[in-house]
């Protein structure tokens, strides 16, 4: 502790200018050491009470949306750190919904004065002096005083002044111990983040082969995606593939997917029809997901040799035929969601693509904007499908998502496709 500091207790007459400002730049200084709230209060209470010569100190917060001033810390003979107070009750409560210094010389004329605390502790409060906590004309709480020691044993305009800049530091540094718990927890959740995105780009199968006739892409509208696609060679020779959309965004679709992805991929293995595997997965998914959350998916099998294919639809976006003959033809799901209805059966179709390629999408793509800044829709993938014809799938692919994802263009959902190709 500082000469100047030192001589503060010793002071019976008040405290010059000078003295006030070293006290001030010590506090200030001390609090510059520490981000922890919790830690940066119980080293600065102490200080306050011995400075301002008083028999206790404490700081009281506003928490549960503004209705409640819990002591966060306080220094004297009684610990009532996580005494709950109503916000609007008490001395505390009028300092912080006034924004006022309040100085009570005898709190027993005074009817704000919650009596209950002095029976609950056992400590007898005569006089108070308490300044609001604010920052930038916003109120976070109080710092309280609590029985002058020294003099006539009351509080004077003198501590009045001095509380007021003692309140401004304590806020200050509430204020930047919050802001770097904020960006803490913002960095450990962006890690989280940018693992879960590993992993999900983990489970995405890898570039095929060129002459492979299914590919697929997936772009992410934020850090991790609700969306998912895979697709492998048995075998026996089928290759399996699916896509699928997860109802709602952020982590706690990134984990329903990443366990519907899981359980399609190891199913798939063993079993080939594709309405019997989504009945599994439906099964599954129903008994452990919850909060709503359900999957629309397209999950099937392509024979190469014959270009047949086999898929159920659970809830999901038509898939889009496109013939050698230029004709798009749609195929409406005939199942609800997976994760919905326990039981429920899941009808295979059966499509021959004869040359032609059948393009499986989520939502993101229907309902991205096309150059023209207007909802692409199946009528818009309809012409981006025309216009790259003549590419080879994986080519076209490129091209139809690029279009998607012009610079400037905000991305509102993820944006998901799988081609499925006969031209070979």
């Amino acid at each position: 502790m500082t000469t100047d500091a030192q001589n503060l207790f010793d002071k019976s007459g008040g405290y010059s200018l000078r003295e006030q400002l070293a006290l001030l730049a010590e506090i200030t200084q001390s609090f510059a050491h520490s981000l922890d709230i919790d830690d940066t209060l119980r080293n600065a209470l102490a200080r306050f009470m011995d400075y301002l010569n008083a028999e206790a100190a404490s700081v009281f917060l506003l928490e549960n949306n503004n209705t409640e001033l819990v002591c966060r810390g306080c220094a004297g003979p009684v610990d009532i750190t996580g005494l709950r107070l109503p916000a609007d009750k008490g001395i505390v409560g009028a300092t912080v919904k006034n924004k006022t210094v309040q100085m009570i010389r005898d709190v027993s004329k005074d009817p704000n004065f919650a009596q209950n605390v002095d029976k609950d502790t056992g400590f007898i409060t005569r006089s108070i002096l308490c300044a609001p906590l604010i920052i930038q004309d916003n109120c976070i709480g109080a710092l309280e005083l609590i029985n002058k020691k020294s003099g006539n044993h009351l509080f004077d305009e003198q501590d009045q002044h001095l509380i007021i800049a003692l309140a401004a530091a304590a806020s200050l540094a509430i204020h930047n111990a919050r802001m770097a718990g904020k960006l803490v927890e913002q960095e450990r959740m962006q890690k989280e983040l940018e693992l879960a995105r590993e992993i999900q780009e983990g489970l995405l199968p890898a570039t095929p082969a060129e002459n492979f006739p299914v590919v697929g892409k997936n772009i992410p509208a934020r850090e991790v995606s609700g969306d998912f696609y895979d697709f492998f060679q048995r075998q026996d020779g089928l290759i399996y593939f699916n896509l699928a959309d997860v109802s709602g965004k952020g982590m706690n679709a990134a984990i329903v997917m990443a366990k519907a992805s899981s359980l399609l991929h190891h199913l798939a293995k063993i079993i080939d029809d594709p309405g019997v595997l989504l009945a599994h997965v439906n099964e599954e998914i129903c008994e452990s997901v919850s909060h709503g959350m359900f999957i629309t998916l397209v999950s099937g099998f392509v024979n190469i040799k014959t270009g047949e294919v086999r898929l159920a639809n659970a809830g999901h976006q038509p898939p889009l035929y496109h013939g050698v003959d230029g004709q798009f033809r749609e195929y409406p799901a005939e199942a609800p969601p997976v994760g919905i209805v326990p039981g429920a059966v899941f009808p295979v179709t059966t499509i021959f693509l004869d040359g032609g390629s059948l393009y499986i999408f989520t939502d993101g793509v229907t309902e991205a904007t096309d150059v023209n800044n207007k909802q692409l829709e199946v009528k818009g993938l309809i012409e981006l499908v025309k216009l790259n014809d003549e590419y080879v799938v994986q080519q076209r692919l490129e091209n139809i998502i690029a279009v998607l994802r012009r610079p400037n263009v905000i991305q509102h959902d993820d944006i998901t496709m799988l081609v499925i190709d006969g031209k070979r």
